[in-house]
């Protein structure tokens, strides 16, 4: 059979190929070498492999499923989603122009606008969930980089990705979208017109909070995307043998994990929905959330595991809400099979983040069970 004609599951499931034919495993070996060998003419014992800075066998098979699950022409995989983002942003040049999405994950933002104010780059911030607003600052001159994230972290908020690509040719720019909250299995970009997708691994697609690693995936093969590999081998922004190894094993159950976790997710969100003591949910699953019908044609698979909401008081009562779950984790990140809450403004209140708003990562237990605790700790 043709890999490419393979669906994601059966993709996923055979994560790493073929079985290891030297030792007949079915899973595929780690090689920790940091050097490679050559033989009495100098010439290597493996052509693809020299020195561990570009080159590991199990890193490359990683990359390899994750561009096949993207439809991508090529992927790269880094230590971090932050590693992953800074190699594409390093290939805009010294008074550039990207164009950046407002009310994201709060560390890229920071990472880009400090990066473009050390390279004298112009950077122009925009809600690009509204799809005019987005074209009017396009139009506004030349740019090197679009990027959006969709759906956004913390605000939960739907970027139209083909629209996205059309305001960013007409600056010619290329469009990167961070998938993240998303994961290859419910939302693909590049077949959406985006021309670079970011993950960071170390959330749904790891999805057992213990591998740190982001991604980089191409459509086409292009000098931008060589100009990222080369940077890549020479800097040594690599990931480890033994990270890409746990990342193919945390890959094998990612389209059962999302499965289980979009349904999760849906059901809590409406059954905050209904909760006397919530305000509100920001979560694009709800028939309420203003990009609904953009999300269902975006993600037909669901509408992801990422919601927040707010508390009603103050914030005193969200603080309380989250002391008060047990099953709900109080940590940093998301997409792990463990669900966390999160009280983002505790993390980022110079950020206009409602100190009511508490953001949660809903994960693979019982739906029923995760109800009863937000319910104990909200009050009944």
């Amino acid at each position: 059979m043709n890999f490419k004609d393979m669906q994601p599951e059966t993709i996923l499931a055979q994560a790493g190929g073929a079985i290891d034919m030297q030792s007949g495993g079915v899973v595929p070996p780690i090689q920790p070498a940091t050097t490679f060998a050559r033989d009495e003419d100098y010439n290597p014992l493996n052509a693809n492999n020299v020195y561990a800075r570009p080159h590991n066998d199990v890193v490359r098979q990683a990359e390899g499923v994750l561009a096949e699950l993207e439809s991508g022409a090529a992927a790269l995989l880094f230590p971090s989603g932050m590693a992953a983002i800074a190699a594409l942003f390093r290939t805009v040049p010294s008074g550039g122009r990207v164009i950046v999405q407002s009310g994201i994950y709060w560390n890229t933002t920071k990472w880009i606008r400090e990066f473009c104010k050390r390279r004298q780059i112009v950077i122009d911030e925009v809600d690009a969930s509204d799809s005019t607003a987005l074209a009017a600052v396009c139009a506004q001159g030349p740019a090197n980089v679009v990027w959006v994230e969709t759906p956004s972290n913390p605000w939960l908020k739907v970027t139209d990705v083909a629209a996205a690509k059309q305001a960013a040719k007409s600056c010619g720019a290329l469009l990167a979208v961070d998938s993240t909250a998303a994961s290859p299995i419910l939302t693909n970009p590049l077949k959406l017109g985006a021309d670079i997708v970011m993950h960071s691994a170390t959330k749904v697609i790891n999805g057992h909070s213990d591998v740190m690693g982001g991604v980089l995936v191409t459509k086409e093969l292009t000098a931008v995307w060589d100009e990222i590999v080369n940077d890549r081998a020479s800097a040594g922004a690599i990931m480890g043998p033994f990270e890409a190894w746990l990342l193919l094993r945390g890959m094998r159950t990612l389209a059962l994990r999302v499965e289980r976790m979009v349904d999760n997710a849906l059901k809590i969100a409406r059954f905050l929905d209904d909760h006397p003591k919530v305000d509100s949910v920001l979560f694009p699953g709800l028939e309420s959330h203003p990009q609904h019908e953009l999300a269902k044609h975006q993600m037909p698979g669901g509408a992801g595991f990422l919601m927040s909401f707010l508390v009603k008081g103050d914030r005193e009562r969200a603080l309380q809400a989250a002391g008060k779950m047990q099953l709900f984790h109080r940590a940093t990140s998301l997409g792990g099979v463990e669900s966390l809450v999160e009280h983002r403004h505790t993390i980022e209140p110079h950020t206009g983040i409602p100190d009511t708003l508490l953001r949660i990562s809903v994960g693979v237990e019982d739906a029923g069970d995760l109800m009863s605790d937000l319910g104990q700790a909200l009050g009944q």
